[in-house]
């Protein structure tokens, strides 16, 4: 089967990243968090990872150009052989003009830009009905998922119930402005590239898979 290189986007609260697991397991390809990629370099103490550690500790935003070479480092290694999925990058269309340039060099090019749609007040709804059990992290939600008995979680039988901060609806709208501000020039920037698939979100998490399998093929 040919490697499946495509880079995923899609809004906060979206179920993006649940796709992206599916995917990963699907079709053996590495999911690429570009936060995480930060993270590992800087522990690692690589010589990228000591370029973004001084930048973070100075409290300033990583520059692109550290982000493509720990990109390009990152998928010249052996589990990115068979494709990767790109999460959180690019952002911007300098960023995806940067990318593309890199991946050219290597010789390497994307099969797919795929966005998971979905409307903003539903995301909302989503994000702020959550909370988790206290005592083992189970997740809820006052609209979708209850507890079957009313304050009592159903794994652990605690009591204890917690909201995060940040869930709350400015918040959140926030979240979703920046990344419409941000993303929005990168649709006609893939779409004119042929590359662009729009996937609906608002439904069942199989029929998104379904739809997702169905755009890459085998």
């Amino acid at each position: 089967m040919a490697g499946k290189r495509l880079i995923l986007m899609g809004p906060p609260g979206g179920g993006k990243g649940t796709q992206a697991k599916r995917l990963e397991t699907r079709y053996g390809i590495v999911q690429l968090s570009t936060g995480d990629m930060l993270r590992a370099a800087v522990k690692a103490g690589s010589p990228i990872g000591k370029q973004a550690k001084a930048v973070m500790d100075a409290g300033k935003l990583v520059s692109d150009d550290i982000m493509i070479s720990l990109i390009s480092e990152r998928i010249d290694q052996a589990d990115c052989a068979k494709g990767f999925i790109l999460d959180g990058f690019p952002r911007t269309v300098p960023q995806a003009e940067a990318l593309d340039k890199m991946l050219k060099d290597k010789g390497i090019k994307l099969d797919k830009v795929i966005e998971v749609e979905v409307p903003d007040a539903l995301l909302i709804e989503r994000i702020t009905g959550r909370f988790t059990c206290a005592k083992c992290g189970e997740g809820y939600h006052d609209k979708f998922k209850q507890p079957k008995k009313a304050g009592v979680c159903d794994v652990c039988g605690g009591t204890e119930f917690t909201r995060r901060a940040d869930d709350n609806a400015e918040t959140v709208g926030a979240r979703l402005k920046a990344y419409h501000d941000q993303t929005a020039p990168l649709m006609p920037y893939y779409k004119a590239q042929g590359l662009l698939e729009v996937i609906d979100g608002n439904r069942d998490i199989d029929v998104v898979t379904g739809d997702l399998e169905r755009v890459l093929g085998t």
